[in-house]
């Protein structure tokens, strides 16, 4: 009888044992993948926090707007000061294909240079105005290389004008008329002074930032010009002109007079007050990459504070 209750408790004693032993294994199991579960959650929302942060702070890229077919407009932003220096190319889209290169080889330029920019300087480069124009001739609105742009010049004219046949540097709110004139012959202002979606989103991009200075990027005349809406050359705008043109070569004038302009993007700067200058490289080939780096220079030296 008592050798039958020794071996009960004994069995007894096993069987709680064994119970215990199962559920602690079981709370640490769950404890363990509760455990993980947190730290995969707390990892995830330290990425996103990251990343927000990132995206505040370090807003290397922005899209100002979309092109009547709806590609990107995008701004690239090299540095973080105050100045804000704004390069724009590519308003003629495919037709002044050198200046959209030329703003590429600047951004190479900033990215591997960075220490060009001064601590109180925002350079901001806007590659492609006119993506439109630009895929029309080279079959892309981002970065090309030269064996994708026609041997023709004349198969190039197409992408001078955007998907609404608009010549964009006709669009502007300076003397605007519906008709313009480019050389010999009428092209298209559009419906009403900023009717187009290209010039409306750097319209928009300028007036909610302020913009220190404008250099804008053209081809075909060799040459800086100060830009003016009737009520003379702003001085800075002097200034700008010459040390863009003493540093380059390219020679300065204070107005383009090849043929009368209206709704000209730089007369319209000028209008609003803001200093703007065009420089229009030699011909529709050539970046003059050392010429243009050197004007860069200039102008960054010159707003170095």
């Amino acid at each position: 009888m008592k050798k039958t209750l020794i071996i009960c408790i004994v069995v007894v004693l096993v069987c709680v044992g064994i119970y215990y032993f199962i559920n602690s294994s079981s709370t640490k199991d769950d404890s363990i993948i509760t455990g993980d579960q947190n730290v995969a959650t707390t990892t995830v929302t330290v990425n996103d926090t990251v990343k927000e942060t990132l995206k505040s702070e370090n807003k290397t890229e922005q899209v100002i707007g979309t092109s009547t077919e709806g590609r990107n407009i995008t701004a690239y932003h090299y540095g973080t000061g105050s100045t804000e220096l704004l390069f724009v190319s590519g308003i003629h889209g495919g037709y002044e294909w050198n200046t959209v290169l030329l703003a590429y080889n600047l951004m190479d330029y900033l990215k591997a240079n960075p220490e060009i920019v001064p601590t109180s300087v925002k350079v901001t480069v806007i590659p492609v105005l006119n993506p439109d124009g630009l895929n029309k001739v080279v079959g892309t609105s981002s970065i090309f290389s030269i064996a994708d742009v026609p041997k023709s010049e004349a198969n190039t004219i197409v992408g001078r004008f955007n998907s609404n046949n608009v010549d964009l540097n006709r669009n502007f709110d300076c003397d605007w008329q519906t008709n313009g004139t480019w050389q010999n012959k009428t092209v298209s202002g559009g419906s009403t002074v900023f009717s187009e979606a290209e010039s409306l989103a750097i319209k928009n991009y300028i007036e909610t930032q302020k913009i220190e200075a404008v250099v804008v990027w053209y081809s075909a005349a060799g040459g800086v010009y100060s830009s003016n809406c009737h009520a003379g050359i702003l001085p800075e705008t002097k200034t700008l002109t010459n040390i863009y043109s003493k540093a380059s070569g390219y020679p300065a004038n204070e107005e383009f007079n090849f043929y009368e302009t209206t709704g000209d993007m730089v007369n319209w700067l000028a209008k609003i007050k803001i200093p703007a200058i065009s420089v229009l490289l030699t011909n529709h080939t050539d970046v003059e990459w050392n010429k243009n780096l050197a004007g860069v220079k200039a102008i960054l030296k010159y707003y170095t504070k």
